[in-house]
């Protein structure tokens, strides 16, 4: 075994010479690796990518207090390994009065959150919510997307979908109530929407002109915050004006590649991360960038970085289930920012719940949804 306390995290300079040829011998050794606090030679808040020096290759790293910006990154997981976090006892006054813009999501924060039901409530009192999603070959995403909300605590549920997805849906999923587009294979109109409290758009709804067309319209007709995915992602890059018009505090959530395309390209993981935080303060958007640690980046400016979830929810529908948690929540009278946090953490608690029980290769999507349950049951 090798514990590296070489250099911790005020680093500042490439590591090289002397100290370099010590961190290139003990890469090459088979001898597990620890880190103290953070990887010798790894810069902790900007990126080493660029940098002409050598980085300690932790199989753990310990990290004291709390996590370190570069362990919550892509870029610099060879170097991290496993981290684990170690309480060093520093004064919670101290703590307090930090001034800081990045925050790491714990069960403390998301239990903070979730509000428990009320003795006398009914399906009314927990929001109607509409699923615009589906097309011709895309129906499983709307099925993944309604069921979670379903599952997630909203009171009503309208799926919004081409008439082709019709009897898989009524037969799918009877709880939910359906409105059908007029044209039989893909989005086209949106229904009349005084009557529902929150809307997510996205998944599986194809980019015809059609349905462009009928996403502006959505836009410009419902001003309460909407859950934006998928293919309504896809349709924005193409359309970037319209950003300016969408409701304020309304929920976007790109992966690396749909981010890209609404933002530009990057260098490394910690531009890429101001580029969310000021995409979504200038668009006054919650911008949820999915992924290990998925960032959530508020029209203030703050992000914060969700501590649940695992490599086995790298499957496709996950996204689609996210959406359908989200679109609830805010149905349920959720702040955007609250519902971004508790949504995120929810769902990747229900990832690690189906994985202790099926392993990560074994997962999909349907078993994130199945285990929302004990989600909800291990945050009370």
């Amino acid at each position: 075994m090798v514990v590296d306390a070489l250099f911790g995290s005020g680093l500042t300079r490439p590591v090289k010479g002397f100290p370099g040829e010590i961190i290139k011998l003990i890469n090459t050794s088979s001898a597990l690796k620890i880190a103290i606090d953070i990887p010798s030679g790894l810069f902790a808040d900007t990126t080493s990518k660029s940098a002409d020096g050598e980085i300690i290759r932790a199989d753990y790293t310990l990290s004291f207090q709390f996590p370190k910006l570069a362990l919550l990154l892509p870029e610099n997981d060879a170097f991290v390994g496993s981290w684990h976090l170690l309480d060093i006892g520093l004064h919670p006054d101290f703590i307090k009065k930090v001034s800081v813009r990045n925050f790491y999501s714990t069960r403390q924060e998301a239990s903070f959150i979730l509000n428990p039901r009320k003795k006398f409530s009914h399906k009314g009192t927990y929001g109607h919510a509409l699923l615009i999603a589906g097309s011709y070959g895309k129906m499983g995403a709307a099925v993944l997307a309604a069921h979670a909300a379903l599952r997630a605590g909203v009171g009503l549920l309208h799926v919004h979908i081409p008439k082709v997805g019709y009897s898989i849906m009524q037969t799918t999923l009877p709880e939910a109530m359906l409105s059908i587009d007029r044209y039989d294979n893909y989005f086209s109109d949106i229904p009349e929407l005084a009557m529902y409290n929150a809307i997510g758009v996205g998944p599986g709804l194809g980019t015809q002109h059609q349905s462009q067309m009928a996403l502006k319209l959505l836009i410009q007709q419902f001003k309460l915050p909407m859950v934006f995915d998928a293919d309504a992602l896809n349709i924005l890059a193409e359309n970037k004006t319209w950003l300016a018009f969408l409701p304020h505090y309304s929920i976007l959530t790109p992966h690396p590649k749909e981010f890209e395309r609404l933002a530009g390209k990057w260098n490394d993981d910690f531009e890429r991360l101001e580029k969310q935080r000021e995409f979504a303060k200038k668009f006054q958007l919650v911008v949820i960038l999915k992924g290990a640690h998925t960032s959530i980046c508020t029209p203030r400016g703050d992000c914060y970085f969700n501590s649940t979830g695992n490599p086995g929810m790298a499957t496709a529908g996950s996204g689609d289930v996210l959406t359908g948690v989200l679109t609830s929540l805010l149905a349920q009278d959720y702040g955007p920012v609250e519902a971004a946090i508790l949504g995120v953490f929810l769902h990747g608690l229900a990832g690690d719940v189906a994985t202790r029980k099926l392993g990560e290769e074994a997962m999909i999507a349907g078993d994130i949804v199945k285990n929302l349950g004990k989600a909800f049951r291990k945050l009370y």
